[in-house]
């Protein structure tokens, strides 16, 4: 009888595993068996753990949006003024995208996965309205007061704003030159002066 310590290592060598899986050879191309071979388990423990191909893929999801949420609010508590927090927010981008881009290559592989299952595009719905709240909690709730905001809701702000560092993301991935592509988020600041 396996016990609970070992259980949830188990489960976790099976979602690292497959978050790797995923970030280097995309969702399209990996299967269960690369999964379970990755992990250093049989296929059968995937199944036992997860029940099927998308109960894991709702667990990485569910993880992946745990630590993008409590990274990007740990980053935004820090800055003290909106100016601050902004740019706190395009770091954080240009950080990841230099440093662990595997990251958004998972994110962009399960959104896209997302517009054909229910239960993904639930998950990944609510993950993204919990960074725009998040964005507009710290950052947008100051523009309102500011004239050339006014006849914008700080919902709707918010949304463009995360639209616009997830959208350039996108293109710095699939740019050449990608270091100019990451310096450009940077002028999202003046968008918000």
């Amino acid at each position: 009888m396996v016990n609970e310590p070992e259980k949830v290592n188990q489960a976790q060598k099976i979602i690292s595993a497959a978050f790797k899986c995923i970030s280097v050879k995309g969702y399209a191309n990996v299967s269960l068996r690369d999964i379970a071979d990755e992990a250093g388990v049989v296929l059968s423990q995937l199944n036992y753990y997860y029940k099927n191909k998308e109960g894991l893929f709702t667990e990485i999801i569910k993880r992946m949006a745990q630590q993008y949420l409590s990274e990007v609010e740990e980053i935004l508590k820090k800055g003290q003024s909106e100016k601050e927090r902004i740019s706190s927010l395009i770091e954080y981008f240009q950080r990841l995208l230099r440093k662990n881009p595997e990251l958004f290559k998972l994110l962009f592989d399960l959104t896209s996965m997302a517009l054909w299952s229910a239960s993904l595009k639930e998950l990944l719905n609510d993950f993204f309205n919990k960074v725009a709240n998040l964005i507009e909690k710290y950052i947008i709730s100051e523009f309102s007061v500011k004239e050339k905001f006014k006849y914008s809701s700080p919902v709707t702000l918010s949304r463009m704003m995360l639209g616009a560092l997830f959208g350039t993301s996108i293109q710095v991935m699939l740019a050449d030159e990608k270091e100019d592509m990451i310096y450009s988020l940077s002028t999202m600041k003046v968008l918000f002066e």
